[in-house]
C-alpha cells in the first residue's frame, strides 16, 4: 500500500487503511516536527506552493513540513504577484511549476481547481483547499486531534457546529468520520447553512448516524468532539445574506459548563468570535494543538508521496 506519486484531491482517494496509517506515521513525526529529531527524505527535493488564496496555517504548515523532511519550498503566496494576473490560465500556471518541482501544493478559490490541476500536471498534487470543496490534509489533521485525545477514533460522538454549507474543512471531515469510522454527527447550523442535502444523503446512505441539535447547549451535552467553524464571509455572493447569519453562534466558558470533562474543542481557525478567548484557558481547547499536527501530519503525507515509503511504515 504505497501513495508514492499520487495525486491528494479529496480525502475519498484515501482508504480507511491508508487514513490509519497516515496518522501511525504522523505520530512518529511528531519529534522530528518539534526539531527534537532531524531526518531528510526530501532532500534535493523541491515542493511548489501554489497558493491563489489567503491562508496563514495550511501555507506555513506545509512549508514547515517539507523543511523539516530536508527538502525546499518555491512558493506562489499571492495571486496578484503571478503571470495569472496577466491572463495566464491556472493549467499552464501548472504546467510550469510541474517543471519546477517534484510536486505541487495547490490551494484555489475555485471548487474543482485541484482536479484541474492534476489534470495538467505530471507531478503529484495536493489539493490545500478547493473553494467550497474539498480540503483532504486539514481533514488528517483534524483525525490526528481526535485520535491523540482519545486514543481510537470508534465510538466518537462529534458535534459539527457553524458553517456546513460552505465549509470544505466540514464537507471533507463529515465523510471521513461518517463514512470511513462509523461515528455520530450531530449537526449544530444557522438554517441557511445546512450541510449540503446531498452529502447527508451519501452519509445516511453509508450508514452514518446523522441528527440535527439546533440547540447548542443540547449539542455539547453528550459531545466528545465539538468541532466549530467560522461563517465564511468570502463564500457568499450576497453580503445580505452573510450579515443575516454573521455572529449567529458563539462558544464560551457558561456553554462548555455542562460538557464532558474530556470533550475536545476544536477549530479549523482561524476564528472570529465563533470560540471565546477564555475557552483558550479550558482543558477542552484542543485547537492549537490541532494547528501544529498539521505540521507532522504534512510531513507524513509528503513524505508517503515523494519519498516513496509505504503508508503503512
Amino acid at each position: 500500500m504505497s501513495l508514492r506519486g499520487r495525486d491528494l484531491i479529496s480525502i475519498r482517494d484515501l482508504s480507511k487503511e491508508e487514513v490509519l496509517s497516515l496518522l501511525a506515521s504522523a505520530q512518529k513525526m511528531i519529534p522530528f516536527a518539534e526539531g527534537k529529531r532531524v531526518m531528510h527524505p526530501l532532500a534535493n527535493r523541491i515542493v511548489a506552493m501554489g497558493f491563489f488564496e489567503p491562508s496563514t496555517r495550511t501555507r506555513l504548515s506545509f512549508e514547515s513540513a517539507v523543511h523539516r523532511l530536508g527538502g525546499s519550498c518555491i512558493t506562489i503566496a499571492d495571486a496578484a504577484a503571478s503571470s495569472m494576473r496577466k491572463g495566464e490560465s491556472l493549467s499552464d500556471t501548472i504546467r510550469m511549476l510541474s517543471g519546477y518541482a517534484d510536486a505541487i501544493v495547490l490551494r484555489h478559490p475555485n471548487e474543482g481547481a485541484a482536479q484541474l490541476a492534476a489534470r495538467a500536471s505530471d507531478k503529484p498534487i495536493v489539493n490545500a483547499g478547493d473553494g467550497a470543496g474539498q480540503h483532504p490534509s486539514q481533514t488528517l489533521l483534524d483525525l490526528a486531534t481526535m485520535h491523540e485525545a482519545f486514543g481510537t477514533l470508534a465510538g466518537l460522538r462529534v458535534v459539527l457546529l457553524g458553517d456546513l454549507r460552505y465549509g470544505r474543512t466540514v464537507h471533507s471531515l463529515a465523510y471521513a468520520l461518517g463514512v470511513l469510522f462509523g461515528v455520530e454527527l450531530v449537526l449544530t447550523s444557522p438554517p441557511e447553512l445546512r450541510l449540503p442535502a446531498e452529502l447527508r444523503q451519501e452519509l445516511e446512505k453509508s450508514g452514518t448516524k446523522v441528527t440535527d441539535e439546533p440547540e447548542i447547549r443540547k449539542a455539547v451535552r453528550d459531545a466528545d468532539v465539538l468541532y466549530v467553524t467560522r461563517i465564511q464571509k468570502e463564500r457568499f455572493g450576497d453580503e445580505g445574506e452573510y450579515r443575516k447569519v454573521a455572529g449567529s453562534y458563539r462558544i464560551d466558558s457558561h456553554i462548555l459548563e455542562e460538557a464532558k470533562p474530556r470533550l475536545v474543542v476544536m477549530h479549523p481557525l482561524p476564528r472570529l468570535g465563533e470560540v471565546a478567548p477564555e475557552v483558550d484557558r479550558t482543558p477542552h481547547a484542543a485547537y492549537f494543538r490541532q494547528a501544529f499536527l498539521g505540521v507532522p501530519v504534512r510531513m507524513a503525507l509528503l513524505d508517503a508521496i515523494l519519498a516513496g515509503a509505504p503508508a503503512a511504515e
